[in-house]
């Protein structure tokens, strides 16, 4: 009995559907492996770096964000945002973020200054935080924006004391009609005024390269077990019509 390959045009154009997204997903996951690799050496480098001091004048975001900085300046006290949806050890909540005009500026950039939890009696009830008076020094950690949640249907305006799921430094500049600074500072200094109210438990930025590694690895093995599969069939097919 010889084995004879038979071609047949439906299963060859699943196959090659099949290793053409295995291979492409593969590739994707390898590049967002590198660009994780390279993430990392950069908070690592960042952060063995003295704060780097804003004084109001332009920045460049990328260069900027994962930094430490230190600004000195006064909260706004009437343009506080809440950014719902933060849910933190199992509790829902806010993250408080305010403007902070630099001293000597007319420029302001975006404070993340902590998380507080929402009332479960009244759920567009915002909390009350004290507000540090006249000029102070913070120091935290810039980020092109606040993490970034799921949002549904039509964002409401960005008004003093809205709750929102999300806002970056150009909304909140058209908005408020502010200069804003194109990054967002993570608080991590003290507050005497809020001790015990905000909690600044910040997320490093995921890492994880191993898991992009592994899922390369199940894109291409699924490409090559497609490939594998056709021709193992074929062969059979054509045993079968040859007896």
């Amino acid at each position: 009995m010889r084995l004879r390959f038979r071609f047949r045009t439906i299963p060859f154009l699943a196959m090659l559907a099949l290793v053409t997204l295995g291979v492409m997903l593969g590739n994707w996951q390898v590049r967002r492996a590198v660009e994780k690799t390279a993430l990392q050496a950069r908070l690592t480098q960042r952060a063995a770096l003295p704060p780097l001091v804003l004084d109001g004048k332009p920045v460049d975001p990328v260069a900027v964000e994962y930094r430490r900085v230190a600004v000195t300046g006064e909260f706004v006290a009437d343009w506080p945002l809440f950014l719902d949806n933060r849910p933190l050890a199992g509790r829902t909540g806010f993250i408080l973020l305010m403007p902070f005009r630099i001293a000597g500026t007319g420029a302001v950039v975006l404070v993340e200054r902590g998380w507080l939890p929402r009332d479960p009696a009244v759920h567009d009830r915002v909390p009350h935080v004290a507000t540090p008076a006249g000029r102070t020094t913070i120091e935290g950690v810039a980020v092109l924006r606040p993490a970034r949640v799921m949002e549904l249907g039509t964002a409401p305006p960005l008004k003093p004391g809205a709750i929102v799921q999300n806002v970056d430094p150009a909304a909140f500049a058209h908005a408020s009609g502010m200069a804003v600074l194109p990054v967002v500072i993570e608080q991590t200094s003290a507050d005497a005024l809020a001790a015990g109210e905000l909690v600044r438990d910040w997320p490093a930025p995921a890492i994880d390269v191993d898991r992009h590694k592994g899922y390369a690895f199940q894109w291409y093995a699924l490409a090559a077990m497609a490939f594998l599969f056709f021709v193992m069939t074929g062969f059979r097919s054509g045993t079968k019509q040859a007896g």
